[in-house]
């Protein structure tokens, strides 16, 4: 199938999924206005937005309801995305409804009786289909802060049952959403290919304005990426742009839809975007299928004309709005060095590539990485150090999924091997945890970017704090604070009066460990005594006593 045809059949894929979309429309999941803190597909860290971020107002406690007839399909409640409601409905789609602040009726009851079931705080439940249906409308939770969540709001994730894919909500509640704002575009940036093309007389990529003072000149192949968002009136929220389409000359070379992915799909984030730029090229190890280039040449650019080269993005949303801007080149004949670098240090695309050097061993398999990798090797050895520092590379470079890395220990001055671990060393020279375990004199870890790293101990318990204690009792709240300065807090668990107590943490932003008094299991009117244990990823624990009247 050659390239313009398979450009065709995903087009005329993507035409059906919105038809689909405009065809199998939700009711509304609150009973007020819609507006929204983030869209489907916007840029974050390691992955897409996978969902729609309904406001509440700034507050806990909207009732949720259904968007139409069917069942509830799972029940969760995890560190990462709080209290967690899977509803399946008969059109075809599953909704994930994350961040709540409790659940309804028997549903909550039966969380509340497997946590204290399996003394945990995080728990999993799938019911039949026929226990929990649920009818349009119907008020299935309410929306929270839960997780990691930065504020009242629901995430709302749309998944086709068909495919398992996620997929954009938005055109399913279009006669629900007041939207006539286009896209804007912020900025536009060039790569030139390393040893293939130059821009101003440089190899590296390069940011500018969308009107340029001065021109901009290029010569060789060249890629373009532009920093855009979109926006709705009424709110002050910027989002990410559903379609983007480049288009050279007149040509089309290039076009984003961001209309659907899977999660293996997900890390090529990292390949599509460069900071908060989104390349209008495809890096040949990057098989998202959102991106299509229709020039041959994965969209870059050969500039090799003395002339101007006119680039024109269209930016449209998931809606329909649409704006246009332009941005010249000019081609200006240039020397282009070539790649000059050691091969030891040069890691392939499209090969498996190992790295071996005294008291490290890499093995990055293929498929990992996105484009070929120039290393900016270094290894510093500092006098006391457990193990040599190792720069893999001085930015950090992602790969695709997790590689086997060891690193030797030059000194054990722990004879546990339970407290070593691989840290990782950002750009402050601050460490941070990886993880990893001993084994035959080597700490054996695996990663998912090419940074800096070397081998710490952590012998040091964490530390809890109380927060205002003496108000326990009167708010019917227990709060503590856990710190851990290394390797984080990996388990905690609470016992009040010899009997296990449901503690949780409600929001993993300020990581407190909370105990609603309520919830306990403990007679009220008689003081009580709690005993708290946390323990960190090394398996250094603390335990504190304290007493309190509820």
């Amino acid at each position: 199938m050659n390239q313009l045809l398979k450009i065709a059949v995903l087009l005329g894929l993507l035409s059906a999924s919105g038809a689909q979309a405009q065809d199998k429309s939700f009711a509304p999941p609150f009973d007020f206005p819609l507006t929204f803190s983030g869209n489907f597909g916007e840029i974050r860290a390691n992955h897409f937005h996978g969902g729609l971020d309904f406001k509440t107002g700034g507050v806990s406690g909207k009732p949720v309801r259904a968007l139409a007839d069917g069942y509830v399909s799972r029940i969760r409640v995890t560190h990462g995305s709080g209290y967690v409601l899977h509803v399946t409905y008969k059109n075809g789609y599953t909704t994930i409804n994350r961040h709540l602040s409790a659940f309804v009726g028997e549903m909550a009851r039966r969380v509340e009786d497997l946590q204290y079931e399996k003394e945990s705080w995080e728990v999993d439940i799938t019911p039949s289909p026929e226990e929990y249906p649920v009818h349009t409308g119907q008020v299935i939770a309410l929306s929270g802060n839960t997780g990691y969540s930065f504020g009242p709001h629901l995430h709302l994730d749309l998944i086709e049952d068909e495919t398992g894919e996620s997929v954009d909500p938005l055109p399913f509640f279009k006669k629900n959403v007041r939207d006539h704002t286009a896209p804007r575009a912020q900025g536009i940036m060039l790569f030139p290919q390393r040893g293939e093309g130059v821009v101003n007389g440089s190899q590296k990529p390069q940011s500018f304005p969308l009107k340029p003072k001065k021109p901009v000149t290029a010569w060789g192949l060249v890629g373009i990426g532009i920093r855009a968002y979109d926006h709705m009136e009424g709110v002050s929220n910027r989002y990410g742009v559903h379609t983007v389409v480049l288009e050279v000359d007149s040509q089309e070379v290039f076009r984003s839809v961001v209309g659907r992915f899977s999660d293996e799909e997900n890390r090529y984030i990292n390949s599509w975007t460069y900071g908060q730029y989104m390349k209008s090229f495809i890096d040949p190890g990057n098989h998202l299928r959102m991106l299509h280039a229709s020039n041959g040449n994965r969209g870059l650019v050969m500039i090799d004309e003395e002339r101007p080269y006119r680039f024109t993005y269209t930016l449209s949303d998931a809606l329909g709005n649409t704006s246009k801007v332009s941005f010249t080149v000019l081609g200006k004949r240039m020397e282009v060095k070539p790649v000059q670098h050691r091969e030891k240090y040069t890691l392939h695309w499209d090969k498996v590539n190992v790295l071996q050097e005294p008291g490290l061993h890499l093995v990055i398999p293929k498929g990992m990485l996105y484009e070929n990798a120039y290393l900016d090797y270094a290894v510093r050895a500092d006098s006391g150090d457990i193990a040599l520092t190792y720069r893999l590379n001085d930015t950090n470079i992602p790969l695709h999924s997790y590689c086997d890395m060891s690193i030797g220990l030059r000194r054990m001055p722990v004879a546990d091997t339970t407290k070593y671990y691989v840290a990782g060393i950002n750009r402050r020279g601050k460490k941070y945890y990886v993880g990893g375990h001993y084994e035959a004199g080597r700490m054996k870890v695996r990663i998912r970017e090419l940074g800096t790293y070397t081998v710490a101990v952590d012998t040091l318990p964490p530390v809890l704090t109380p927060v205002n204690p003496k108000n326990w009792g009167g708010n019917g709240r227990i709060v503590l604070k856990a710190k851990d300065k290394e390797t984080g807090i990996r388990t905690y668990r609470g016992i009040i009066d010899g009997h296990y107590a449901l503690f949780g943490k409600p929001n993993s932003i300020n990581d407190n460990l909370v105990c609603e008094l309520k919830h306990a299991r403990i007679e009220k009117g008689k003081t009580h005594r709690l005993e708290m244990t946390v323990t960190d990823a090394c398996g250094n624990q603390t335990t504190e006593f304290y007493d309190f009247t509820w």
